[in-house]
């Protein structure tokens, strides 16, 4: 029993902001309306009786004729469901990346990217997006949000300078979920020379706050590159976590209250030129000493990947170290040249 359902990755979706600036695509919303009620189940799956539901005999159970919310393979029913129908209008699905689909006519491009039933629909050819729209919403009913405003927790806004993706209303909503809203704001994320390890502090008496509050914070990092290295730190501590650790995350609450609004910018006026740096802090960690593996990455002008991760083996050397970090970096770089090549081949 397949469970498993694709979803398109914060990577994807920043390219394909950032392709939309540069050519000036259109961009819509849409929603699709009790999306996994529409999947078709391949397997013969069984129910016990529902509330409400009389029968003469209490073993008798109910055989599903379509997928429920409640399945395990619901969500995976649904994408293959969606990806069929999608195939058949001409639509193919990239190589780098399961959740985007891309349609090249004779007027321009077409591409749709497929959070489970959200979907994001771009591109230069508004006649084959409204067609597109019109099939989607004869085979599943759907609800059609106009142009993209607000994206899984994102907000996006458009003028003529660019694009710009920020998560003000989700920063706002956990500043007052922790009380932070009316606190001191700080000017940077984390204190100079802050050298945590897992011994620090006193072990917290529910460590399920912090849980919580990490959790959170690296969602943010999808459009804040400036925390992402002190939350991709304090993250290692999620089994054990101490009151230094907490004290340390709630200083990230304090610098967001000093930059709430803060976001990643894509000028309609650039170039599709990808550029990458990478970097090692060798045996940064106390407890471990592993080194650091830090990247980012642009696409002209704009930023559209980065990553703080803790490498997999103790490098002998600084020059080890940096050899490991620009492994990962030409992996990212390969694969952001695979997909910008080949997905957008017809806009460049």
């Amino acid at each position: 029993m397949d469970t498993f359902s694709p979803v398109v990755k914060m990577t994807t979706i920043r390219v394909l902001l950032c392709l939309a600036s540069i050519y000036n695509w259109h961009l819509h919303q849409l929603d699709i309306n009790t999306a996994f009620l529409h999947g078709d189940l391949k397997e013969f799956v069984y129910m016990k009786a529902p509330q409400g539901l009389q029968v003469s005999n209490s073993r008798i159970v109910c055989k599903l004729q379509i997928s429920i919310y409640g399945l395990k393979q619901a969500s995976r029913q649904w994408h293959d469901k969606l990806n069929n129908i999608l195939l058949q209008i001409g639509y193919t699905k990239s190589f780098a990346g399961h959740s985007l689909f891309v349609k090249n006519t004779n007027n321009g491009c077409t591409a749709i990217l497929v959070y489970i039933d959200d979907l994001v629909l771009t591109g230069n050819d508004i006649k084959d997006i409204m067609n597109t729209k019109t099939i989607l919403h004869d085979k599943f009913s759907i609800k059609d949000l106009g142009e993209l405003k607000f994206f899984l927790g994102m907000e996006v806004a458009r003028s003529k300078r660019g694009i710009i993706l920020y998560q003000r209303k989700y920063t706002l909503d956990l500043l007052e979920e922790t009380g932070f809203l009316g606190a001191k704001p700080a000017s940077t994320p984390m204190e100079y020379n802050n050298n945590l390890h897992s011994q620090s502090g006193s072990p917290l008496p529910d460590d399920s706050s912090y849980r919580k509050l990490i959790g959170k914070l690296l969602y943010l990092t999808s459009t804040r590159p400036d925390i992402s290295y002190v939350v991709g730190s304090l993250s290692q501590f999620l089994s054990s976590p101490t009151n230094l650790h907490y004290k340390a995350a709630t200083r990230i609450l304090r610098y967001l209250k000093h930059s709430s609004g803060q976001g990643i910018f894509f000028p309609a006026q650039n170039t599709t030129a990808i550029q990458g740096y990478s970097d090692s802090d060798w045996a940064k960690c106390i407890d471990t000493r592993k080194s650091i593996t830090g990247w980012c990455f642009f696409l002209g002008n704009a930023l559209i990947s980065w990553k703080r991760k803790k490498q997999n083996i103790v490098s002998r050397s600084s020059s080890e170290a940096e050899y490991r970090a620009l492994a990962m970096a030409v992996c990212e770089a390969q694969w952001l040249l695979f997909f910008v090549q080949r997905s957008w081949h017809s806009t460049q």
